[in-house]
Order: structure tokens, then C-alpha cells, then sequence
């Protein structure tokens, strides 16, 4: 048990050294984290509640404490920059991107007999990348001693090696009962009954025992589930008071016209796609829907930014 009460600042340290307030509903995860020895909590919580925030406020509170030194985020490749800003811009923590394209400049010009975790305290890792057999053991042995895992759902569905291996990771590095781990899912049953207990047995192995284990015993083992398992819908944030959580959305449309070299390249795109959806006449009904629908890709992305515009040239160019 480590919930402590301190003089003037509850049961942990304000939040001095954060840049982001967080709601009072995103505080429930760490009360429950700080009264384990070792974290193990699965936060399933709605898309929008903050997830992030909360992982991450157990994070960076198990640090200020020093119970940890080193942090490590495993999530889809396409997540992993979004993490590494979340964690910089709110909660003051640097950390490295390590996938495959990242991998060998952090590894270049390491002391001997060290690994990208042992070097940089806080890592964002593609789940991809760390996955595979080749990777696991090494990563295994050197994995840091919190790990929050972005979308776990995903790792313990059936189906494919893939997912096997996903499970593989997950579960050798389980197995170090000293590991803090926090999992992170929005849809942690889907339908699959098998998935659910793989992903409640990560937490802990006794409860893929609530498969097939009733009455006293499947419920003192919900009750020591619930312990662990924290999940809010919308409607239960409500009950918070926070007004401010979940403002309401109010649109309007305004005209505004694009002028000098935007403008000028807005026109061009419009009149090269009017030649897309030209050149098609005549030809099948399948290649003029193509060149219909590439037309209106194009447009969509002028519309969007410059960025989105010139990748989508680019793209258009290569082809």
C-alpha cells in the first residue's frame, strides 16, 4: 500500500509540474494505482474521457516518487508521435520514438553491453516493431519497469500469428510480477470471450479463471477484479460536475476566398481534376467512377492545407 497522505497535499504531490489540469474523474485511476504495491490496472474508459492523461498521471507520479526511473508506451506505429507530444506538452516527459526507422540512430554510438531502454529513461515503442521473436527476449529482458500499453484489445484477440505474438510480448512481460503495467482499451470485450479473460489475465493469471468459475468464487474474484479495472461511459463522467469536460459543439460556416499563390494553385488543381473526370468520358462506368472519385480525393485535399495538398500531388505524380 502506497496512498500516504503529505501536509497540504493530499494523497499525492500537486501538480506543479504538469502542464495540464486534470479533471476530477481523471484523478480515480491513480487512487487506485497508488494503493497497489504493483500496478496492474486496465483503464477502459470511452474514447474521449482521457485515457492518456490518466496512464500518464500514474506515470509521472510514480516517477516524482522515484518507485521507477524508466517509462515505456507500446502502441500501433501510428500512434506513437501522437504519444511522444502528449507526454512532452503535458506531463514534461521526453522520450524517443524506437521503431524501425528510428531504431539504428538511437542504437548507433551506444556504450557496450547497453540497449536503446537502458540509455533513454522514456520510450515510445511500435508494437510492430518490438513484436517480433528476434526482438522479444532482448526486450524482455531490458523492458522498463512501467509499461502502459495503448489499445491492449488489440493484442489479445484470436486469430493470425500476428496477434499471437502481440500476446506473446504482453504476457513474457507480465510474467515480471515486480513490473508496473497499465493496459488501455475503449472496447475491452468485442464479442470474443476468449480475448476478454487473455486481457483480465494479464492483470492477473487467476482471472482467466472467470471463464468457467461460478458462484462464490467468480464473485470474490469480480470483487478483486474490480479493484483493478477502472471503465466510465459518458454518462458516468455526469455525475462529476465537470461542466467543462464535454463542452457543447457549436458550428458555423463562413466564406472566406483564397487569394495570390494558394488561390492560384486552388484554380490549377480544380481545372486538373475537371480533366481527371474529362479524360474518363466514354470509357467504362468502373474507370469513370475511379476518375471520378480520384477527382474529388484531390479536391478534398486542396481543401484541407498545403500539406495535404502537396503530398497528394506528389502521390497523383508518382503514379
Amino acid at each position: 500500500m502506497r496512498l500516504k497522505l503529505r501536509a497540504g497535499a493530499g494523497p499525492f504531490r500537486s501538480f506543479g509540474n504538469l502542464a495540464v489540469e486534470p479533471r476530477a474523474y481523471q484523478l480515480v485511476p491513480l487512487l487506485m494505482a497508488l494503493k497497489m504495491d504493483t500496478v496492474r490496472l486496465l483503464i477502459a474508459d470511452d474514447v474521449g474521457i482521457g485515457k492518456t492523461i490518466e496512464a500518464s498521471l500514474i506515470a509521472r507520479e510514480l516517477l516524482d516518487r522515484g518507485e521507477i526511473s524508466r517509462i515505456t508506451v507500446i502502441c500501433p506505429p501510428h500512434l506513437c508521435e501522437q504519444w511522444q507530444r502528449e507526454l512532452a506538452s503535458k506531463f514534461n516527459l521526453q522520450s524517443e520514438v524506437v521503431r524501425t526507422g528510428t531504431a539504428s540512430r538511437l542504437e548507433r554510438g551506444l556504450p557496450a553491453g547497453k540497449s536503446i531502454f537502458d540509455v533513454y529513461p522514456v520510450t515510445v515503442v511500435s508494437l510492430d516493431y518490438i513484436k517480433s521473436n528476434r526482438r522479444l527476449d532482448d526486450f524482455a529482458a531490458r523492458c522498463p519497469e512501467f509499461v502502459i500499453v495503448e489499445e491492449a484489445h488489440s493484442c489479445v484477440r484470436g486469430g493470425g500469428a500476428q496477434r499471437h505474438q502481440r500476446y506473446n510480448l504482453l504476457r513474457r512481460l507480465a510474467e515480471d510480477n515486480e513490473r508496473h503495467m497499465v493496459f488501455l482499451t475503449a472496447t475491452p470485450h468485442s464479442g470474443d470471450e476468449e480475448a476478454f479473460y487473455n486481457l483480465l489475465s494479464l492483470l492477473e493469471p487467476r482471472y482467466y479463471d472467470l471463464k468457467e468459475t461460478y458462484g462464490q468464487d467468480r464473485e470474490k474474484l469480480r470483487e478483486e477484479l474490480a479493484l483493478q479495472f477502472c471503465q466510465r461511459r459518458r454518462p458516468d463522467i455526469a455525475e462529476w460536475k465537470d461542466s467543462t469536460a464535454f463542452p457543447d459543439r457549436e458550428s458555423k460556416e463562413l466564406d472566406y476566398k483564397l487569394t495570390g499563390a494558394w488561390g492560384q494553385l486552388f484554380d490549377d488543381v480544380v481545372s486538373y481534376a475537371r480533366q481527371i473526370v474529362k479524360r474518363a468520358e466514354g470509357q467504362k462506368l468502373l474507370q469513370q467512377r475511379m476518375s471520378w472519385w480520384a477527382a474529388l480525393a484531390l479536391l478534398r485535399c486542396i481543401s484541407s492545407s498545403p500539406a495535404a495538398a502537396t503530398q497528394a500531388l506528389k502521390t497523383r505524380l508518382a503514379k
